[in-house]
């Protein structure tokens, strides 16, 4: 039986991605990576669709079971 692959992510998804789990907002996000904020909302829907999520929570979260990002600093451990 076969394990499901995760999901391939594009490098900017993942610098998305990266800015939604340290608790940026898609403006803030958009500033940070020098791109339009629609260009994150972008990115945001392909990502959770992806990922198969409803909210960016969600995907952060999935991320980090997946073992893309690592718990925010000054944050317990699960």
């Amino acid at each position: 039986m076969r394990t499901a692959e995760p999901p391939q992510l594009t490098p900017t998804q993942m610098k998305v991605l990266r800015c939604v789990h340290s608790g940026l907002l898609n403006k803030q996000i958009a500033y940070e990576l020098g791109m339009a904020e629609a260009t994150v909302k972008v990115h945001m829907t392909a990502l959770m669709r992806k990922l198969n999520v409803r909210n960016r929570t969600q995907a952060a979260i999935v991320a980090r079971n997946l073992g893309w990002l690592r718990p925010a600093l000054g944050r317990a451990a699960d």
